[in-house]
């Protein structure tokens, strides 16, 4: 199976007193031209940019070698009750980067993947609406369903759930590409990191 994209000379400088970066000035990653879905070309490169730079960083980022695995697939957008959804589909393949001791994905993999995968909609969305989708994480609910080995590609489905000023969240399923198993299931709530806080109450 394809061992997932590699950017060995991508890097990225984020560590700065700016609680985020334009999208518009980040480093190309990846080509948007791969990903399917109706959602503008220019919001798909922009947030695989995002992914990039934030999620997945320089070689000597932590969890490089398991985010350089991430290969987004689709990225959609639809409106539901009034409001616009974003679903974007990744396909992760297992590697030996990512298992515990027990030759199966590790617990805390799965994690990294639901917040960096989760967060996708998210960026795609604030993108449309002219709203930062980055933010950072503020909590996260997991559920693990069945364990993975490394054979096994991981096909990660996430959507947006709420989009505001301050808070923002997503869910997100990982199941088994070849049998359809669930694998985990989790929400992943954000914030802005810069958002004015409201006057003190006397």
């Amino acid at each position: 199976m394809p061992s997932g994209p590699s950017k060995t000379n991508f890097s990225s400088k984020l560590a700065t007193s700016r609680a985020w970066v334009d999208p518009a000035a980040l480093p190309d990653y990846l080509d948007p031209r791969t990903v399917a879905g109706n959602a503008p070309d220019e919001v798909k490169r922009l947030t695989l940019n995002t992914l990039g730079a934030y999620g997945v960083g320089s070689t000597d980022s932590f969890a490089h070698a398991v985010g350089a695995q991430i290969r987004v697939t689709e990225i959609s957008s639809d409106r539901r009750d009034g409001r616009v959804e974003v679903v974007v589909v990744a396909e992760v393949q297992a590697c030996k980067e990512m298992l515990n001791g027990a030759g199966t994905v590790h617990g805390g993999c799965i994690c990294y993947l639901i917040d960096n995968c989760a967060s996708i909609p998210l960026v795609a969305l604030g993108l449309m609406q002219d709203i930062n989708g980055v933010g950072v994480s503020q909590a996260m609910s997991v559920l693990f369903h069945a364990p993975a080995s490394i054979d096994t590609c991981m096909l990660v489905t996430s959507r947006t759930v709420t989009l505001g000023g301050r808070i923002m969240s997503a869910r997100c399923e990982i199941t088994d590409k070849q049998s359809g198993r669930m694998i985990a299931s989790g929400m992943l709530a954000k914030m802005q990191p810069n958002a004015a806080l409201p006057p003190p109450r006397l």
